[in-house]
């Protein structure tokens, strides 16, 4: 049989749809022999052996031998045989009946796949985990149950005083959630879908680390990474405002794998651009061609025909040229002659006009009235024009746009040019280097170093600067030490605006880092507030404990609890089981641990807002008026 399995795998690997990073999907060649697909049928055909293997001849017509070779792809060179042999024994099967999980159409497939869930609940940096890919086409159902909105716990209001109950949410309320941050996009979309002006991320750069394992941090294999990335940024985008932008950061790993990726799922036609920002004037070290100074922000509207960017000067030496303002922002004042060769009066008449000035400079007008000054372009003898024609200076006339002054004796008519800048796609002043505002401003801040790699907090704040105003919301879902919010914080003290941050990190330093940090940025700004608050684990705290177990006595007494406390998976029979309890004892950790791991419930890893009521969570009054707060579904 060895032979002829050889002979399926070459073949199989000839479809595009069926490969992975030079890996076979078993459980798309399963779904698809499921639904009889042509392709793959015409596939199987075309091979004398296999089609004499897998095919019945049936008065001269070919009958296609479905469970022959759904019970051939499951022969134990595609799965683990101690593992699967265990698991189909102990009654993982569908709707009680006789077909094996790895056969069934409702099968949670367990591979990196396009077409699937990533749920990616690590809580810790480097921790590395298992994960389920749930797929789109398999299991609607349990997707929605999945990604249902969730109920929150732990509310703290948190200010330079320190920790406050929460008495009332308000609408206005920065916000800091900790959780799984693909559950807390879905369920921030319940309340502010179509609100948020940016959403400003730094995703895992999947730079390094083990090949062949999921983890949070930068131990990604490539195509799951994709799915990690395309399953929060699908939802991110209905919390946008139509005049919203996401901006992404990432280096050049993966830089062109994701813009393919944001241009299909933002649309092609809202690409802003790509910002090239240098943060490592050392570069890299150790490598063994280029050595990596830059990184890259790829930046897209929600809607490129209602997007606009703010006017700022993000130079410092140009913002400072902005010396003077008025309700309508910072300026300058700048000569209202166009004195060029180019604009002499001869070539454009229609430009030169009188401008008329009362003898106190506080009146400008076109109409020519009894004492007062006419000005014309001249400058040093030389007839030029003026910068606009006589209708469009009225109108400005009306907003203050001018003022006279007096020089060597000859009145000069000044305009107010207003903060703006030529804002370019590379990035290079040294207030971007993360080194230094970065790393060093959050030591400074904390008095220890405990994160790495945090973001230069100029790079955010500009980016703030360009893209927000006033009451705008702020979205970062890898909050990480909490640059984005302390860059909204030091932007509204700036400019006095109102902006509100929220937060999402499920990594455990979100405590000792991210809060830490905001609250520090409060008391040295001597004002403000943010709620803190977390997804109510349920299934969730298993996994954690799962992983981390160091034994297989263990993995036993975990298992003992789960079957009191957890919620377990329907298709699990646990007088089989029992049955064959022996069976599992002689399985290595990591097949116990992925047992445990698959029998529970994972629509059940967070409880869902749909439980609210029920006694088997044991949700709080204060907790359930909190949530009917948080999510507009108080009771009359």
């Amino acid at each position: 049989m060895q032979n002829l399995l050889n002979d399926l795998k070459k073949l199989l690997e000839q479809d595009d749809r069926l490969m992975v990073e030079d890996e076979l999907l078993k459980n798309k060649i399963i779904e698809l022999a499921l639904k009889l697909d042509e392709n793959l049928i015409r596939l199987l055909l075309s091979h004398s052996r296999l089609r004499q293997h897998f095919f019945a001849d049936i008065d001269g017509v070919l009958v296609f031998d479905k469970q022959k070779f759904l019970q051939f792809v499951s022969n134990k060179a595609f799965l683990p045989d101690s593992y699967t042999a265990f698991k189909n024994k102990i009654g993982l099967t569908d709707d009680g009946g006789t077909t094996y999980l790895s056969r069934h159409r409702d099968v949670v497939l367990a591979w990196p796949y396009r077409d699937c869930v990533l749920e990616g609940g690590q809580t810790e940096e480097d921790a590395k985990r298992d994960e389920v890919f749930w797929n789109e086409t398999l299991a609607p159902d349990d997707i929605d149950r999945l990604l249902d909105p969730k109920m929150l716990t732990n509310f703290r209001r948190i200010d330079a005083e320190g920790e406050h109950p929460v008495t009332q949410l308000q609408p206005t309320d920065n916000l800091i959630i900790k959780g799984n941050n693909l559950l807390a996009l879905h369920s921030l979309t319940r309340r502010f879908g179509g609100q948020v002006k940016l959403i400003y991320i730094d995703p895992p750069y999947n730079t390094g680390g083990s090949t062949d394992t999921f983890a949070y941090n930068n131990n990604f294999k490539h195509s799951t990474w994709l799915t990690f990335i395309k399953n929060r940024i699908e939802i991110s985008e209905k919390l946008l405002r139509e005049d919203g932008f996401i901006a992404v950061t990432i280096d050049h790993t993966e830089l062109f794998y994701l813009g393919a990726l944001l241009d299909e799922l933002l649309g092609r036609e809202n690409r802003v651009g790509i910002v090239t920002i240098y943060i490592n004037p050392k570069g890299r070290q150790h490598e063994r061609f280029f050595s990596a100074a830059t990184e890259y922000m790829l930046v897209y509207a929600k809607n490129m025909s209602t997007a606009r960017f703010n006017k700022v000067a993000l130079d410092e030496k140009v913002a400072k040229s902005f010396n003077l303002s008025d309700k309508k922002g910072k300026y300058r004042l700048e000569s209202f002659i166009r004195a060029r060769t180019s604009t002499l009066r001869k070539y454009k008449p229609k430009f030169w006009y009188p401008i008329y000035v009362s003898e106190d400079l506080q009146d400008i007008t076109l109409e020519k009235r009894d004492g007062y000054h006419e000005v014309f372009p001249v400058r040093n003898g030389q007839e030029f024009t003026w910068k606009i024609i006589p209708r469009t200076f009225e109108e400005r006339n009306k907003e203050d746009y001018f003022k006279a002054m007096v020089e060597d004796g000859e009145i000069v008519i000044y305009h107010k040019y207003y903060e703006q800048q030529v804002l370019k796609n590379i990035w290079i002043d040294k207030k971007y280097f993360p080194e230094f505002q970065g790393t060093n401003l959050l030591k400074k801040l904390l008095g220890e170093n405990l994160f790495s790699y945090p973001k230069s907090l100029y790079a955010v704040l500009d980016t703030l600067k360009i893209m927000t105003s006033d009451d705008d919301i702020i979205l970062d879902f890898f909050a990480g030490s909490g640059t984005t919010a302390h860059a909204v914080l030091e932007l509204n003290k700036e400019d006095g605006g109102n902006r509100r941050f929220i937060l999402c990190e499920q990594l455990d330093y979100i405590e000792d880092v991210t809060v830490r940090r905001v609250k520090k940025v409060i008391e040295n700004n001597g004002g403000g507030d943010f709620v803190y608050c977390e997804l109510i684990e349920w299934n969730e705290r298993y996994v954690q404990r799962i992983q981390t177990a160091a034994s297989a006595e263990e993995l036993w007494d975990l298992w003992q609890e789960m079957q009191k406390q957890a919620f377990l998976s329907y298709k699990v029979d646990f007088d089989q089981f029992n049955e064959h309890a022996e069976e599992f004892a002689q399985l290595g950790p990591a097949d116990q641990k992925r047992f445990l791991l698959e029998v529970l419930d994972k629509n059940q890893l967070y409880v869902n807002l749909s439980e609210i009521d029920d006694a088997d969570y044991q949700v709080s009054d204060e907790d359930k008026r909190l949530n009917r707060q948080f999510y507009g579904t108080e009771q009359n």
